[in-house]
């Protein structure tokens, strides 16, 4: 007598499991989102179980050094920039999340990726959010090789594994995860349990066939990937594809990387032939006028393995309200207002009768500290309505004290810095160059005191 398949129930906003059925999720506290589940097996055409499930390869084990230390083998996927971002490029048997506003180019990159690969290994693009008519009118436009390339229009997981079963591809490319679906899941598409299923589904296929799976996701309204947190536990690599909607530029960069550094940032520019890498992203981020204007500094960030030159923007301006105005874009806004009480403790300027807004020149965010000292200079140079040297690049970290800490590869910074004409430097004494670097002047500072100083000087 065959055994009835196990149940489970899943609610369908947090993704919590029970084991029977309730109004209310004592997770999330949301009512009627709980659905039933059934735990069977997956078939295939030929009514077998699924063997990337069932394990086709038997497990053995192993002590730690009976491991072999050989380095995992990586193509390339065409594109530098996104296998920068990847950590050298694409590792088989892994699994990809990119994610993405919409519009911003995650099906024009990845078509772009597969219309390449095609031609020297064998790839499946399955789409299942536009017809492949849509598809190949957009490969048309961008006159990409579509010779070699395989199509498929589907959005059952089991149907897709099954086919490329027969087709045998290195490389899978899933548009998109939220319109995916397993038929043992009874919630509709794009649900909590549909996505975090059907990517733990394909994560497994990809790890038992060693073929490299990518997978589309979607966002939310403040930018995060949509699904619950459980997918990007799953899968190998988190990258997001950024970009405003005005702006021809997108940035492209790693939040998680089994196969590499995370923080790693790609630069493209959308052009009508696609995306096209940006070979020298500092250069794009430092279109400044010959003009000297107040506010305006630049510093030197680490994005992963590299330097990369921005520019910050300050403007102080005597505010008519009662609590002034503290807008950031780009930064952090409390680290605005940190550096603002530092900078009247220890620097004797009080702006809490100005409005403050500070702004990152072409889409950039800053998360890292190495910006402080950058920030407040520019804030400075705006309210005194001086403006700082076109030649003067700046980079440290701002301690509560007034101290000037030092940031992680401060000589590199200031190497790529020269690299594009900058001649003067403001940098924590602990980041002082060993040697000195032609036609660079560095001032060190260890207190803000100290660069206070140096900006009279100037």
């Amino acid at each position: 007598m065959a055994k009835s398949p196990k149940r489970a129930y899943v609610c369908n906003d947090c993704g919590a499991e029970f084991s029977r059925w309730q109004g209310q999720c004592s997770a999330c506290k949301a009512w009627n989102t709980i659905s039933e589940v059934r735990l069977v097996s997956v078939q295939n055409n030929k009514g077998d179980r699924f063997s990337g499930y069932a394990g086709e390869t038997k497990a053995k084990i192993q002590t730690l050094a009976q491991i072999s230390l050989q380095e995992v083998p990586r193509f390339g996927s065409g594109f530098n920039e996104l296998d920068r971002v990847l950590g050298g490029g694409i590792v088989p048997g892994s699994a990809i999340l990119i994610g993405g506003q919409p519009g911003a180019g995650k099906s024009t990159l990845l078509l772009q990726v597969m219309c390449n690969l095609a031609e020297k290994m064998t790839a499946l693009y399955v789409t299942g959010e536009e017809s492949l008519q849509q598809v190949a009118m957009r490969a048309n436009r961008l006159s990409l090789p579509t010779e070699k390339l395989n199509m498929l229009s589907e959005t059952s997981v089991e149907q897709i594994c099954n086919l490329a079963d027969q087709l045998k591809p290195q490389i899978i490319v899933v548009d998109s995860i939220q319109v995916m679906h397993l038929s043992d899941i009874q919630s509709s598409p794009g649900s909590v349990a549909q996505v975090r299923e059907c990517a733990s589904f394909l994560t497994r296929y990809a790890k038992t066939r060693q073929i490299a799976v990518i997978m589309v996701g979607h966002v939310t309204k403040d930018g995060t990937l949509a699904g619950p947190k459980v997918l990007e536990h799953c899968i190998d690599c988190s990258i997001l594809l950024e970009g405003e909607a005005d702006s021809r530029y997108r940035t492209l960069r790693s939040h998680k990387n089994r196969f590499g550094a995370v923080n790693e940032l790609g630069v493209f520019a959308m052009t009508e032939q696609g995306l096209r890498e940006v070979k020298n992203p500092s250069a794009i981020f430092l279109s400044r006028s010959e003009e000297q204007t107040a506010g305006s500094s630049v510093m030197v960030l680490w994005e992963g393995t590299r330097p990369l030159l921005v520019e910050i923007q300050a403007l102080v301006d005597h505010s008519m309200l009662a609590n002034p105005r503290r807008i950031t874009v780009g930064l952090e806004q409390n680290r605005l207002a940190l550096l603002l009480a530092v900078l009247h403790r220890h620097g004797g300027l009080q702006m809490s009768n100005q409005d403050v807004f500070v702004n990152v020149v072409g889409g950039v965010k800053v998360t890292e500290t190495s910006a402080d000292l950058a920030l407040l200079l520019a804030l400075i140079s705006s309210f005194r309505s001086r403006p700082l040297p076109l030649d003067l690049v700046i980079f440290g970290e701002v301690g509560l004290g007034g101290e000037i800490r030092p940031v992680p590869s401060g000589q590199e910074r200031i190497i790529e810095a020269a690299k594009h004409g900058f001649r003067r430097a403001i940098v924590p004494f602990a980041n002082k160059p060993k040697k000195s670097i032609a036609n660079m002047h560095v001032f060190t500072v260890k207190k803000l005191a100290d660069a206070l100083n140096a900006l009279d000087d100037f």
